[in-house]
């Protein structure tokens, strides 16, 4: 192998991070929903949120490509409007990712937000704080260190993806394919060192990310 092209793994960083941030949003608010609220049908909410971690991710990319696809209710809809697809363009597979990641920051946002004393928040609104302040100055400072976890952990998912974003972005170099793809299309071509470079890489990431997972999760945290 002359020459390693990382050009597939800055792409898997470029897609997990706007992936993750996307997830991030979605679930803290959801995690709100579910640790907080009374709303009616929360459960199967939260539920429906958690279903990528069961399916197969192939299952979920194809259902993004009959939603999103040129002939799909949203796809035809972007195109006539926008001119925009999500099909074979990398913005497909932060949509993929978002999606699988969701779930983990769910779950630690959720599992966070009902481990804050209420108390120390019931203190902060005695003292005249709005439920934002107390929210912002109180709750999420407390729960952070289980956020933070949940995010690290979507972070590593959404890097590692491949099912459903294949489906749904293709594995075009230079454009839509991730490091994911480019080991898959490597060894199919029998590219072993090129497989085996960035297989490394990859595990390297993910372990580190795992470790700063887990210190944050950890008692002493």
């Amino acid at each position: 192998m002359s020459g390693l092209d990382l050009a597939p793994l800055w792409l898997s960083v470029k897609v997990a991070a706007v992936a993750t941030l996307l997830a991030l949003g979605a679930g803290l608010l959801l995690g709100w929903v579910v640790a907080r609220t009374r709303l009616p049908g929360r459960t199967v909410l939260e539920a429906l949120c958690m279903l990528p971690l069961a399916l197969p991710p192939t299952v979920l990319g194809y259902a993004l490509l009959v939603l999103m696809g040129r002939d799909g209710p949203l796809g035809a809809w972007l195109r006539l409007h926008f001119d925009y697809s999500l099909v074979f363009h990398w913005h497909g597979a932060v949509l993929a990712s978002a999606l699988v990641a969701l779930p983990l920051v769910l779950k630690g946002a959720s599992t966070a937000l009902a481990g804050v004393d209420a108390q120390l928040e019931s203190a902060a609104r005695t003292l005249g704080q709005s439920a934002w302040a107390v929210f912002v100055r109180v709750t999420l400072p407390l729960a952070w260190p289980g956020i933070l976890a949940g995010t690290l952990l979507a972070f590593a998912r959404a890097l590692g993806e491949f099912g459903a974003s294949l489906l749904i972005a293709g594995s075009i170099p230079g454009r839509t394919q991730t490091a994911s793809m480019a080991i898959y299309d490597a060894v199919q071509s029998g590219q072993d060192e090129l497989a085996l470079a960035l297989s490394l890489i990859v595990s390297a990431l993910s372990v580190a990310i795992l470790l700063g997972a887990n210190r944050l999760l950890s008692p002493r945290a």
